[in-house]
């Protein structure tokens, strides 16, 4: 099951895309509250968002995102039918990837 949810909403002259992403987002600073030790870095670095396989939005992030990140976005010329695919990629090298197809 992927990380990874879409969805979407056709509105007069755009659509507007929703993505939530359940990933923990650590920046390396925080301690852990009962051992003291720094938890490691885990955060996505980079987040593409394709619109029939065609590169629309590419997201450098870094570490201070939030937990579960949440992003809302707006394409013109959305279709019925076509395919949006949203992937990501962390700094331990971990990846994800989902296609969702947009609907009246």
């Amino acid at each position: 099951m992927s990380s990874i949810k879409i969805r979407s909403q056709r509105l007069p002259n755009y659509t507007e895309i929703r993505l939530l992403i359940s990933h923990p987002m650590e920046n390396g600073r925080n301690r852990d509250p009962i051992s003291g030790e720094l938890i490691p870095a885990h955060f996505i670095e980079e987040l593409t968002i394709k619109l029939n396989d065609t590169t629309v939005i590419t997201v450098d992030m870094a570490g201070s995102m939030a937990k579960n990140p949440f992003f809302t976005f707006r394409l013109k010329s959305v279709a019925n039918g076509d395919k949006i695919t949203a992937s990501w990629i962390d700094n331990r090298q971990q990846i994800d990837s989902v296609d969702y197809i947009v609907a009246g």
